[in-house]
């Protein structure tokens, strides 16, 4: 079942955005052609075949703007659509939901693109053991947001922040004095809790840190068959996970290769709108 994020997570930044388009004078177009008593009814209907997240932006947007507006919501977040695809029913006075319309569609096109291209990957090597990974590169104030797209689209979360582990990247490693330096200072530093995982980006450095104690490594743009000689080395007794340019060409012979983890920033850097258009039905 794909847990929802809670209303006060998501309410600050779908305000945020309202407050952004909305400015100091409101919706100047719509206040000026449309009479404070007409009403409308609308449809969320997909452009093209994808995954959809963020129904829950789009109806707080019209809900925050104005509370009588009611949502239907047909195809749940999660949902595969089509072209032509209704998606949900949005009713109720015809000011709010024109005013509230471009931040409900630019939250649901966003949230739901990530999860497109997370299900493009994840359906890709679904063949594997390996599943898709979000990273921090994300839009800034979308963390969350683009986090919950990816495990809509079936894929796995990686670290939320800073503060929820630690992964000793190259530049970690060449200000600490080396691997076992800093996988000793993190030992003796960090909670029991607290997970460690350390990139590495050739074998020598995969042997010196499974004489190490950490919980997962991060094999960073090696090749199908460098990492298929790398997770034979680990031989289970870590997490492995993959990255560097991951696309859902590569990603597959990377996922064959026996790796737990493909991580991939494109998934919410770079991730393409999903096309989505409101229809007019009736007053």
């Amino acid at each position: 079942m794909l847990r929802q994020l809670p209303d006060f997570v998501i309410e600050p930044v779908v305000r945020a955005a309202l407050v952004e388009d909305l400015g100091r004078a409101g919706d100047v177009t719509t206040d000026s052609l449309i009479s404070p008593d007409a009403v409308a009814r609308v449809q969320l209907v997909s452009r093209e075949d994808g995954v959809i997240a963020g129904l829950r932006c789009a109806e707080l947007a019209w809900r925050l703007v104005d509370p009588r507006i009611q949502v239907e919501v047909h195809l749940p977040d999660g949902s595969r659509v089509a072209p032509g695809s209704v998606i949900a029913t949005a009713s109720g006075p015809a000011r709010g939901l024109l005013t509230g319309e471009r931040v409900a569609l630019n939250f649901l096109g966003q949230l739901s693109g990530v999860a497109t291209a997370t299900a493009r990957i994840a359906d890709a090597i679904a063949h594997t053991r390996a599943m898709v990974a979000d990273t921090r590169k994300t839009v800034p104030g979308l963390r969350a947001l683009q986090k919950y797209a990816v495990r809509c689209g079936g894929g796995a979360n990686h670290r939320f922040g800073l503060d929820d582990a630690v992964l000793i990247k190259d530049n970690h490693v060449a200000v600490a004095g080396g691997i076992r330096a800093a996988v000793e200072a993190a030992r003796a530093n960090c909670g029991h809790l607290v997970k460690i995982e350390v990139e590495v980006d050739n074998l020598d450095q995969l042997r010196e840190l499974l004489e190490l104690r950490v919980d997962a490594v991060l094999l960073d743009n090696m090749g199908p068959e460098l990492l298929r000689e790398a997770v034979a080395l680990v031989n289970g007794r870590m997490i492995t996970e993959a990255s560097g340019r991951i696309t859902v060409e590569t990603a597959v012979p990377l996922a064959e290769a026996g790796v737990d983890l493909i991580s991939s920033g494109a998934l919410t850097h770079s991730a393409r709108v999903l096309d989505v258009g409101l229809d007019y039905l009736s007053a």
